[in-house]
């Protein structure tokens, strides 16, 4: 049963003090309600966050910390917070008039990249020490082989989980975590602190708008934090909302390496990481299948029938598996 339509203008209406002439949804907002509202002062996004059961993440405090501070540093590469209402999870934002990115260009990479290397002195910041670990951060090969074992453990006790689904996770996934895990060894020391970096963690093209004049404006920063500059770069080359191919790969792996190079083991993390964490995303993608799956499918008003959503994103972590084991 989808949730109940909030009363948006009375919402945004108390949360900046200006009256509002008429909203819409967003559709594709993730696992949140987005809305452009326009107000007499002028259009705001209003966002509105998922709470989930089970699931203690503070998606609003995390990205409303996040935006305050980068927005503060560098003005006009993220949408500035306006107001909020933490205990109602709801935000409101400057309204970014953008396109979305569909395959982008080498300068747009570029552009991606200069955010990234533009973000790394923000973190001698005193306000950037309070800010938490990234969520799901990877600080380590143990943590990460860890959070791989949680998320299929989890994707397993689902007692109704598809055939197929669990014969993919116990035939082919798993096994292959398990050679990837002793192949590189006992583990990777934990990354000290002085060489972590403040991750958006949910980083790409997909969280983007070109604006008008070209400039690019980066968005959704709930799981912003710190993180390995090698869990970044891993995610980067194979979240599925990016869809790079080869020669975009590699412009992005160039310029991360001259940004974080001067981590002496920058390396060989990524080089021990990235293919554990294309499994990850593999797992990620079957999200659908978890009751949370459902219901922040239903909170943020995707009216995709549940099954026919369920088999598209096990196609896609299937396609995704090839391509990690092929580069090995």
């Amino acid at each position: 049963m989808e949730s109940p339509s909030p009363d948006v203008a009375g919402i945004a209406e108390r949360l900046v003090a200006a009256k509002v002439r008429e909203s819409r949804l967003v559709r594709g907002g993730g696992n949140n309600r987005i809305y452009r509202v326009e107000t007499e002062a002028g259009p705001i996004a209003l966002k509105g966050y998922t709470v989930v059961d089970g699931d203690p993440r503070d998606r609003l405090g995390t990205e409303w910390a996040a935006l305050a501070l980068v927005s503060r540093h560098l003005p006009g590469r993220v949408p500035r917070p306006l107001a909020r209402d933490a205990a109602a999870g709801w935000a409101a934002y400057e309204w970014i008039d953008g396109d979305k990115i569909g395959s982008p260009a080498p300068a747009e990479i570029d552009a991606a990249t200069d955010f990234l290397r533009a973000l790394l002195p923000l973190r001698t910041l005193t306000d950037a020490g309070k800010l938490p670990l990234a969520s799901e951060a990877i600080l380590s090969l143990d943590a990460l082989l860890a959070q791989l074992d949680w998320r299929v453990q989890r994707l397993v006790s689902v007692a109704d989980l598809d055939t197929d689904a669990r014969a993919f996770l116990g035939e082919q996934v798993r096994p292959a975590i398990a050679r990837m895990g002793h192949a590189r060894g006992a583990g990777v020391a934990e990354l000290p602190a002085e060489r972590r970096v403040l991750s958006p963690s949910d980083f790409g093209f997909h969280n983007a708008l070109r604006r008008p004049g070209g400039e690019l404006v980066f968005l959704d920063f709930e799981y912003f934090g710190w993180d390995d500059p090698a869990k970044l770069a891993s995610d980067i080359h194979w979240h599925p909302g990016m869809a790079l191919g080869a020669t975009d790969r590699q412009r992005f792996a160039a310029g991360l390496a001259d940004i974080f190079g001067a981590d002496r083991d920058y390396a060989r993390r990524l080089d021990v990481y990235r293919p554990l964490i294309g499994l990850r995303w593999c797992l990620i993608l079957l999200n659908e299948f978890l009751p949370q799956g459902l219901a922040r499918r239903r909170h943020a008003g995707q009216a995709e029938d549940i099954e026919a959503a369920r088999a598209r994103q096990l196609d896609k972590a299937r396609a995704l598996y090839s391509e990690v084991v092929q580069g090995l």
